[in-house]
């Protein structure tokens, strides 16, 4: 099962930490995929939940196959769409949706909703899913705040 990190946390939520460039070369370290917020403003790329806060200075980056990009704003899923055909990486924009296709054709998936073979379940400690609850369900991936937990449990 995928792993990914939810904005860079490993044993929780972490607001000080969340979508930070040095939190994401962490866990990228550690071995995980991440998920992160990413928007484009003034021919920028900047990082943040809300808002954009932290700059994304190597926007190639953007491309690496273990980054799963939240498209925050039109401009910056615009980008990516157009420029898709270098990438490895994975983006997509939602809200509030159930599910959302990503480029790479994953259903990213709120939690609580039904899941596929094909599914990424997405915070699933909202819905008080714990790794042992997904042992033997067909899924692609999770993220999750918890990855570390996460992680243990599937070793």
């Amino acid at each position: 099962m995928k792993i990914i990190s939810h904005r860079g946390n490993l044993e929780g939520p972490d607001l000080l930490k969340e979508n930070h460039p040095d939190q994401i070369k962490k866990v990228l370290d550690l071995g995980f995929d991440v998920e992160i917020d990413v928007w484009e403003k003034e021919h920028k790329f900047l990082l943040g939940h809300d808002s954009p806060v932290y700059e994304v200075l190597i926007w190639e980056s953007l491309f690496e196959k273990r980054i799963w990009v939240h498209c925050k704003n039109l401009k910056i899923l615009d980008f990516l769409i157009r420029y898709n055909y270098y990438s490895d990486g994975n983006f997509f924009w939602h809200q509030e949706d159930d599910f959302t296709l990503t480029n790479k054709n994953y259903i990213w998936t709120y939690p609580g909703k039904e899941l596929t073979h094909n599914s990424i379940l997405v915070l699933p400690e909202q819905v008080n899913i714990e790794p042992k609850d997904m042992k033997d369900k067909n899924i692609y991936g999770v993220c999750t705040d918890y990855p570390i937990k996460w992680k243990e449990y599937y070793e």
